[in-house]
């Protein structure tokens, strides 16, 4: 018996119709989205768009890490990402909370010193957002090749508000 037995069956019966084979991996819609790794954030569905339509990178913020720009790079040349997308949200944790006290909440929950982790929290998100989107559109590989803009998902209405 394994701890994801529920899962795995799950996956079962969403392989019974799955119908999703053959895509080429290309963003159809041209589309690549940095967001948080939060659950009340649906990606495809707040942007009406459909699987094999966008390319999503999600993390803990919707920072742009040197792993999310990697991910937009690899978008914009070899993927058919010509718009890009930044959105954290309202009420996120890691804009909610100081370093230290994430530190000690995670200390705490793991029963272990977590006075060392690094979480990068966020103190002004709008701010952050705009540096965020500043270091896409000056990246020397993605540049003018694709469009970016900065957005605020507010998780209580859905909406997106344009920010930067």
């Amino acid at each position: 018996m394994s701890d994801f037995d529920d899962l795995l069956q799950a996956n079962r019966e969403f392989a019974g119709s799955f119908d999703l084979g053959g895509f080429d991996g290309k963003a159809h819609a041209g589309i690549a989205l940095v967001t948080c790794m939060d659950s009340r954030i649906d990606p495809l569905g707040m942007l009406g768009l459909r699987h094999g339509d966008a390319k999503i990178f999600r993390n803990p913020g919707a920072r742009v890490t040197p792993q999310a720009l990697e991910a937009l790079v690899l978008g914009v040349h070899l993927l058919n990402v010509q718009r890009i997308l930044v959105v954290p949200h309202t009420r996120c944790a890691m804009a909610s909370a100081t370093e230290q006290e994430l530190r000690a909440t995670i200390g705490e929950s793991a029963g272990v010193d977590a006075s060392w982790a690094s979480f990068d929290v966020v103190t002004d998100q709008l701010d952050q957002l705009r540096q965020d989107v500043a270091k896409v559109r000056t990246h020397p590989l993605i540049g003018e090749r694709a469009k970016v803009g900065g957005f605020l998902y507010d998780v209580d209405t859905g909406l997106l508000d344009e920010q930067v």
